[in-house]
């Protein structure tokens, strides 16, 4: 915290973040790649995101459209192995 004085003269503290206590959630970004099939994508997300159909659907089309689509938030220790678990499904994934 750093001290201050406002239009008053009267001292207050101003509370100073960091990006990290910033950032309230992770997220479980998925990547493009020329090698897994739709249905693969979208099977992998619904058993490990618990994604709808749909949902799995949608985020596999922006995965291949944008080459890349964040698939779930969370805190980190949430979501890494549920990243462990898509890359060992032959997935590209990443935690931001």
């Amino acid at each position: 915290m750093n001290n201050m004085f406002n239009h008053t003269g009267i001292e207050t503290e101003e509370l100073v973040l960091t990006e990290e206590q910033l950032k309230e959630y992770n997220e479980l970004i998925l990547w493009n790649d020329d090698v897994n099939t739709f249905d693969h994508v979208i099977e992998t997300l619904v058993e490990l995101c618990g994604h709808t159909p749909e949902q799995a659907e949608q985020c596999a089309f922006i995965v291949h459209h944008n080459g890349k689509c964040s698939v779930k938030r969370g805190e980190f220790e949430t979501l890494a192995p549920i990243c462990t678990a898509i890359l060992g499904r032959g997935i590209s994934a990443t935690i931001d």
